[in-house]
């Protein structure tokens, strides 16, 4: 068996770490330390300091994550070829994957949330910025919800994909709120159960075409 590199051991004792923290605060430098089993030192040789790790096993993470995203799609093709992906299937797939991770204690969706808190306190925001504000592999179901909707453009899909995030975003981080909202009638645990609600509520914003006297906007610049 090959014995892992210090690096390795890094990332994978900041990962452990920051899936099974409550508050990233938590993770400290001494902790991912010791838990690989070297020095504090270490961490500023092989990746400069505490916070470029970080964003290295977040990035690890976030493939992981993203694979999944694709393989959904990817099904989903299959099962529609040669005609257009269902638009339930396409929302399945680009907000499933974080839903489901979200509620499984298991998975390391807490690393790609401590992450984004501890962006916001970082003294180096720039490390953290590349990752945060990736969305090459959203920009990937554009011309998938397209097919579904000709009559929308790129630009009012990409805006519909990213209210659909939002949403997405508050199932993942503010259930509690939702929970009050719909009177405790929802089991919010169950991810299928909020992915079938999130559908329910978000695919209209593909399928429903804009009306004679539509309020839609148009596609200009601001003035």
């Amino acid at each position: 068996m090959t014995k892992s590199t210090t690096p390795e051991r890094l990332r994978t004792a900041c990962e452990e770490l920051l899936r099974a923290a409550s508050r990233p605060e938590e993770v400290t430098v001494r902790g991912i330390a010791e838990r690989a089993g070297t020095n504090i030192g270490a961490i500023n040789y092989h990746f400069g300091n505490v916070d470029h790790l970080i964003v290295t096993v977040a990035e690890r993470v976030y493939r992981r994550l993203n694979a999944e995203r694709l393989t959904l799609l990817h099904a989903a093709q299959q099962r529609a070829h040669p005609g257009p992906a269902a638009v339930e299937d396409l929302i399945e797939a680009l907000i499933g994957p974080s839903i489901r991770w979200s509620l499984d204690r298991d998975s390391r969706y807490g690393v790609l949330r401590h992450m984004t808190t501890l962006a916001q306190s970082s003294g180096h925001p720039e490390v953290f910025k590349p990752m945060i504000e990736d969305i090459d592999h959203h920009r990937l179901f554009i011309p998938h919800f397209r097919k579904i909707a000709p009559w929308l453009s790129d630009v009012e899909i990409g805006f519909r994909i990213s209210c659909l995030l939002g949403v997405r975003s508050q199932m993942t981080r503010s259930r509690e709120r939702t929970d009050e909202l719909t009177g405790h009638a929802l089991d919010l645990a169950d991810p299928e159960i909020v992915i079938a609600q999130v559908i329910a509520a978000t695919a209209p914003m593909f399928t429903a075409r804009p009306g004679k006297h539509s309020n839609a906007v148009p596609n200009s610049s601001r003035h």
